[in-house]
């Protein structure tokens, strides 16, 4: 006697079940990819970290502690009280006097730059609190043409100096200023190093405290000029600070340089600056040095 199949259409089939071709060999089924943008590569230990937990840390490496870029936005919501900073001089705008061309014309430069980064230029300024303690603040970001100091950057920062000084604020700084002057400005770029360090000169004079930050990058005219003339000079972990860059000095003057050459751990040991303060701890060190100096 013949039995009967009690399922005649053949054995249930899941979406899991490998599906045989033609030639009866097994196709796997598809795999879930995983989403882009989740995993971040760290520049410092080259391991994949999770994005989100990259950000939880104020941009901060889990693994090697490297400092990851902010934005100047992002900045100014790490170090001041939350909704107590106020934009100033965001009406100045950069312009074109030199008609300055090179791969790309700069007035056509300067509004793809304000399109990309959302700034008006490398540089906010404003004031703000820094736990309960009004200060004048300003902040550059190496995502608009480097950080680069050019006219408007040179002006907004010599207002807020000058502001810090007639209402008697500390001043703080914090530079990612990786371009130096902006060649597209000329000498109108390399004269804001001297605006800006006569009108700390005067906010010295009236016995203000300024705390400059440097971050990585801070390079050429800005650390020739505003960046290394703080009171205090702190730094964040492995920050590259100097004039020239080490593949420019190596070359011009012939010898190697010395290992961790123009990062904030070997200027900190040669007196360069007087603290390295990672992010987390940043906004307390700044309180805690406005109070110890009596500001």
């Amino acid at each position: 006697m013949s039995t009967v199949d009690s399922n005649p259409a053949g054995p249930a089939m899941s979406e899991e079940t490998p599906v045989s071709s033609s030639d009866d060999t097994p196709v796997p089924p598809k795999k879930r990819g995983v989403p882009e943008g989740l995993w971040l590569k760290c520049p410092g230990c080259g391991s994949s970290v999770y994005k989100k937990e990259v950000e939880q840390r104020l941009n901060v490496c889990p693994k090697c502690e490297h400092h990851f870029y902010v934005s100047a936005i992002d900045r100014i919501a790490q170090v001041l009280d939350e909704g107590t900073f106020e934009p100033m001089n965001e009406s100045l705008r950069p312009v074109d006097p030199l008609e300055f061309s090179d791969r790309r014309k700069y007035a056509d430069r300067l509004v793809g730059e304000q399109k990309r980064t959302g700034l008006t230029d490398a540089a906010m300024t404003g004031t703000g609190m820094v736990r309960a303690r009004r200060v004048a603040f300003a902040v550059t970001d190496s995502a608009f043409i480097m950080g680069s100091m050019g006219s408007v950057v040179g002006e907004r920062l010599t207002r807020l100096i000058e502001r810090a000084t007639d209402d008697g604020l500390p001043l703080i700084i914090i530079s990612a200023s990786g371009g130096g002057a902006r060649m597209h400005e000329g000498i109108l770029s390399l004269m804001q190093m001297a605006k800006v360090s006569a009108a700390l000169a005067r906010y010295d004079e009236s016995g203000g405290l300024f705390i400059s930050v440097l971050t990585n990058p801070t390079m050429g005219g800005v650390a020739a000029s505003f960046a290394s003339l703080g009171d205090l000079v702190f730094a964040e972990p492995k920050a590259l600070i100097g004039f020239a860059g080490p593949r420019t000095i190596k070359a011009t003057i012939g010898i190697e340089l010395p290992e961790g050459f123009q990062t904030s751990e070997f200027l900190l040991e040669h007196g360069y600056i007087d603290r390295i303060v990672t992010r987390k701890h940043l906004k307390s060190e700044i309180a805690r040095a406005i109070d110890y100096c009596g500001k």
